[in-house]
């Protein structure tokens, strides 16, 4: 599966802008993160296309959060890696996260509302003028962006990154792409 039949699933299976917007953000952080750690351009791809489809079922199991990861799984067996599969399952915490694909998906799911929380409280609400320092500030603040799970975001030791450098990284990536994610 290439890149432009991944989105158009993502955009005929997911409702809502806000979750396809998640879905692509996902995707520029592990695109960043599988380029950070030096893989060559198939990896990369597939690391992007593992946070491209990682909520793909999410409409279909929001009444079923049991089932989030699975439905996906089962669908995209035989049409992607298996390694993609497997992280997907490990998101969703019904895979022990074993690969650095793996565990960097984990990391990535929650970064991207963390990051998108920063730029919509700014005045200007433009992603382009977060700074990683008001980050780290608003890191400590446990109702700012409180679906966001730190302990989750913080697994990206598990991938040898401190927070401030997953930050940046994950941050860069939003960045450079902020139309594709509607920012």
């Amino acid at each position: 599966m290439d890149r432009s039949e991944a989105f158009a699933l993502v955009d005929a299976r997911i409702p809502s802008r806000n979750l396809v917007n998640h879905s692509v953000a996902v995707e520029l952080i592990m695109g960043a993160l599988a380029r950070h750690f030096g893989l060559c351009e198939d990896e990369v791809k597939g690391w992007e296309l593992a946070g491209l489809l990682h909520d793909l079922d999410y409409a279909e199991t929001a009444d079923d959060p049991a089932r989030h990861g699975i439905v996906t799984a089962k669908e995209l067996t035989g049409l992607v890696d298996d390694r993609i599969v497997h992280a997907i399952l490990g998101h969703a915490g019904h895979a022990v996260r074993e690969s650095l694909m793996d565990k960097a998906l984990y990391a990535a799911d929650p970064t991207t509302g963390f990051i998108v929380a920063a730029a919509l409280v700014r005045p200007d609400r433009d992603l382009g003028a977060v700074e990683v320092r008001s980050l780290l500030k608003r890191w400590k603040e446990k109702a700012f962006a409180r679906g966001a799970s730190r302990e989750q975001m913080d697994s990206c030791t598990e991938i040898g990154l401190t927070r401030e450098e997953f930050l940046t990284l994950s941050l860069a990536a939003m960045q450079a792409s902020s139309a594709e994610i509607g920012l």
